[in-house]
């Protein structure tokens, strides 16, 4: 199974959500809508949601692989560990978003969901809460990375996981991640060595 968490001013019908389902069709992708820009309102409902649909699963030698874009790879780093992935996929991760979303402090608009908000100051701080120090195979991590990403220095969360996780940087591309298809037999790949 893999669990996929989109970012900020997105949804479960994103297109990395549909990609994968459509490039790995043997693996089950479940790919929830959650509040990504209340940070305390996203850790709670995805730890609700995540353990109810693990407990109705019942059967923990499936494997899980949670794969997280920009927000989804921040709330993925707070979550692997404590709901009991075997791996942690992070796509462009906003690793440190209380300062990453200060320059967008103001109105927001989710197309995704047809839906706008306003984004506090107080809102962006409250991510520090989750913030996570890499730790090696707590659990196993893999980074993607563009390097061309305009919103997230790729540098920085290349050199955060050196040594503890594995990194892969792709020339080029865009915070939207243009190596969909690379990441998808990479993640194919890690979700059969847990087979």
């Amino acid at each position: 199974m893999i669990v996929y968490l989109h970012g900020l001013n997105s949804a479960g019908s994103s297109g990395k959500a549909a990609t994968l389902r459509e490039l790995l069709p043997s693996i089950p992708v479940v790919s929830p809508t959650y509040p990504a820009h209340l940070a305390g309102q996203a850790i709670a409902q995805l730890t609700q949601e995540l353990s109810r649909l693990f407990q109705e699963e019942g059967n923990a030698a499936v494997p899980r692989v949670l794969v997280g874009s920009s927000m989804g790879g921040f709330y993925g780093a707070w979550l692997a560990g404590r709901l009991g992935f075997q791996h942690l996929v992070m796509i462009n991760p906003a690793l440190q978003p209380w300062q990453l979303l200060k320059q967008v402090v103001g109105w927001q608009f989710n197309q995704a969901l047809d839906e706008r908000y306003y984004l506090s100051s107080e809102m962006v701080a409250a991510t520090r809460t989750y913030a996570m120090k890499p730790m090696p195979g707590e659990p196993p991590t893999t980074l993607l990375l563009d390097k061309g990403d305009e919103l997230i220095d790729y540098r920085i969360a290349a050199e955060r996981y050196a040594g503890i996780g594995e990194v892969h940087c792709f020339e080029g591309g865009s915070h939207t991640f243009e190596h969909m298809d690379q990441a998808a037999t990479i993640i194919d790949q890690l979700h059969r060595g847990l087979e």
